[in-house]
């Protein structure tokens, strides 16, 4: 008696290696790839982020009184309502970068959401503009350690100094950088400025 073969049917959806569209036209603001669209990974919620957005050109500069008024009201709106708390922050002429604590990569994403959809609408709106505001999706990068947790926090609030030719004054302090509310997290309250 013969054996059945057996029938080799394609395979429909899931993830497929080379996948998805290719960016084959160049994006406002971004030169390269981009931040790719990989699953982000969980983490607990000990553990600080730091977050990296970066606006498209047409929006203007964000170091004005205006635009950084607009940014930090939304750094402590959404923190009363989605558990995203923005720790310390500096404003740039086109981009941001913030330290933040949330519970999880599911609470950094809405909490993400909602901040960047908060900062376009109001951006848009001071600007009398539509369309997009930001040139890519956040970058997040989780922070394990006292020592990259120190690192991160000297990088952002010093960030603005490392642009300019004011990076020789050391006492020099940026207007657009700051700590919006007191940490939580452990490595945040003894890796911080004062840690």
């Amino acid at each position: 008696m013969a054996r059945q073969l057996k029938l080799k049917l394609p395979e429909w959806g899931g993830p497929r290696k080379n996948a998805g569209r290719p960016r084959t036209r160049p994006h406002p603001g971004l030169h390269g790839p981009g931040v790719p669209h990989l699953p982000r990974t969980d983490f607990a919620a000990r553990y600080p982020v730091h977050v990296t957005l970066r606006v498209q050109p047409g929006v203007g500069y964000l170091r004005t009184q205006s635009r950084a008024r607009i940014l930090l009201d939304a750094f402590e709106a959404v923190g009363k309502r989605f558990g995203l708390r923005v720790v310390h922050y500096v404003i740039l002429g086109n981009h941001l970068h913030l330290i933040v604590e949330v519970d999880g990569a599911a609470a950094l994403s809405r909490g993400m959401q909602a901040l960047a959809i908060r900062i376009a609408r109001r951006l848009n709106a001071l600007q009398s503009r539509r369309g997009g505001v930001f040139a890519d999706r956040y970058h997040a990068h989780v922070l394990g350690s006292r020592r990259e947790v120190a690192r991160a926090v000297r990088y952002v609030l010093g960030n603005y100094r490392r642009h300019t030719l004011e990076y020789l004054e050391p006492r020099w302090d940026d207007p657009f950088a700051g700590v919006v509310v007191a940490p939580r997290t452990w490595l945040l309250r003894t890796s911080g400025p004062a840690g």
